[in-house]
């Protein structure tokens, strides 16, 4: 399996203390732009053949490792999916998914919310 390792300088190492967009909704890991090279490299016991996006337990993606909240870590994540690769930290998708883990909106993302659906519904939670 791939893994990835980023050191606690680099802003995206929070994403590895996070893992809630991976654990969100079954429905977010879909492939997209995705073309059959590129759906070959993700080994296929983490593809829902059925259903054209990664194989979930439940909401979380099979590909997740460790504890929401806590640690964790892609087991693909060189070879992740757009849908994945899009998900930016502190980006409106981030904070809806964890808020929906009861996780802080973590500032330090300099995230804010700028649909004003998304902006409003995050508002309405804090």
């Amino acid at each position: 399996m791939i893994g990835v390792t980023v050191g606690t300088s680099d802003p995206l190492s929070v994403c590895q203390t996070c893992g809630a967009c991976c654990a969100f909704s079954r429905e977010w890991p879909r492939f997209t732009l995705e073309d059959d090279a590129a759906l070959d490299r993700i080994p296929r016991d983490l593809v829902d053949d059925g259903g054209g996006r990664m194989r979930c337990h439940g909401d979380r993606c099979a590909a997740l490792m460790g504890e929401v909240g806590v640690a964790t870590s892609c087991a693909i994540y060189d070879v992740r999916p757009e849908v994945c690769r899009e998900c930016q930290p502190g980006d409106e998708a981030c904070q809806m998914a964890r808020r929906h883990f009861g996780l802080p909106r973590d500032e330090a993302f300099g995230g804010r919310a700028t649909d004003p659906a998304v902006a409003g519904f995050l508002e309405a939670i804090d």
